[in-house]
């Protein structure tokens, strides 16, 4: 009699359920119409093209995860949109340097498989490669019980990208008297997520209860891919920046040659509600700009007789307009004027 009953599944892991998810993920892209399938799922490895009309190729490489933006997701058991999070938080930051997505691959670790919160989240990937016109290449699914409280995950993704070596979007190209442009984000996107919970905690709001919260919070990160990629194909911008955690100012001083300067006047600035509630429920002002994108999603940094070539560009939800200009310095960002939260 054979007394050896120790196996895999009775520690934790689940092979079969993991087989299950790995085979819905290759077939799921399949059946939809008008959309590209994803040919690469489930090999050891995958193997893409660089698109031949690409000039002395450069790869660019981002990985991001969503941060606890994933207990929200948790807190309303809503999957389906955090996967598009996770694809945009890469891909925003590929199209900074002038690059175009082309493939991504995602890492998800969970205490036990759930196939039905696996696939929601999966969905939402899918979703935000075919929104960035790259292709989902692979990825890994780790059940690690544990390592993760019952319920308990994180996922990160990890995107590549190519771009001309005539196309970079390099810091010398930003010139004296550029105007900065705002593209606004449509909410928190998946940053500050941490400082919302604590908030929540301390006011004791219960979000399953607020219908304005349970909308905003989840939101899915806004994919400026598309629109970036035709300006920088018609070379109407000179540079840009993915505004995320560390807010505005972080994150245009990041493009900012030496001895220039980014001022942005803050009272044109256009927060959405969702900034208001939070300012209003207590969080200071420099703490907002700090934090979070404030309404801001994306800033381009343009010749100013580019401006309304660029415009047309964009649906009037997400139409760029002036927040400020480039200028000679050396503090590399100045912050004038203050949001109006009202």
């Amino acid at each position: 009699m054979n007394k050896k009953k120790y196996t895999y599944k009775k520690s934790g892991v689940n092979i079969k359920a993991a087989d299950n998810f790995v085979n819905f993920i290759s077939t799921f892209s399949s059946k939809k119409k008008g959309k590209k399938k994803f040919s690469n799922i489930g090999g050891f490895g995958s193997v893409s093209d660089i698109p031949n009309h690409i000039k002395q190729p450069k790869i660019v490489a981002c990985t991001d995860g969503v941060g606890t933006k994933i207990e929200i997701a948790n807190t309303l058991n809503k999957f389906d949109t955090i996967g598009i999070d996770l694809v945009a938080m890469s891909v925003n930051d590929l199209i900074v340097q002038g690059a175009k997505p082309l493939l991504f691959l995602d890492y998800i670790s969970i205490n036990k498989i759930d196939l039905a919160k696996l696939k929601s989240i999966i969905k939402g990937i899918v979703s935000g490669c075919h929104q960035s016109m790259c292709e989902l290449v692979g990825g890994e699914t780790a059940e690690m019980p544990g390592t993760y409280e019952k319920g308990k995950f994180d996922i990160a993704g990890f995107a590549v990208g190519v771009v001309s070596k005539n196309k970079i979007l390099s810091k010398n190209k930003i010139k004296k008297n550029d105007l900065i442009l705002a593209i606004p984000s449509n909410g928190v996107h998946s940053n500050g997520f941490s400082l919302v919970r604590y908030l929540l905690n301390k006011k004791k709001i219960n979000i399953k209860k607020n219908n304005f919260l349970k909308t905003e919070l989840l939101k899915p990160t806004k994919i400026y891919v598309k629109e970036v990629l035709k300006l920088i194909d018609k070379n109407l911008i000179n540079g840009c920046a993915n505004i995320t955690g560390g807010g505005l100012a972080d994150n245009i001083k990041r493009v900012i040659p030496n001895n220039f300067v980014a001022e942005v006047d803050l009272n044109k600035i256009k927060p959405l509600k969702i900034f208001k509630w939070l300012n209003k429920n207590g969080i200071s002002d420099k703490e907002m700009l700090k934090t979070f994108n404030c309404g801001v999603g994306f800033c381009l940094i343009i010749r100013p007789n580019k401006y309304e070539s660029i415009k047309q560009y964009f649906t009037k939800e997400f139409k760029p307009y002036i927040i400020g200009k480039i200028s000679t310095g050396k503090n590399k960002v100045k912050l004038n004027g203050s949001v109006n939260w009202n």
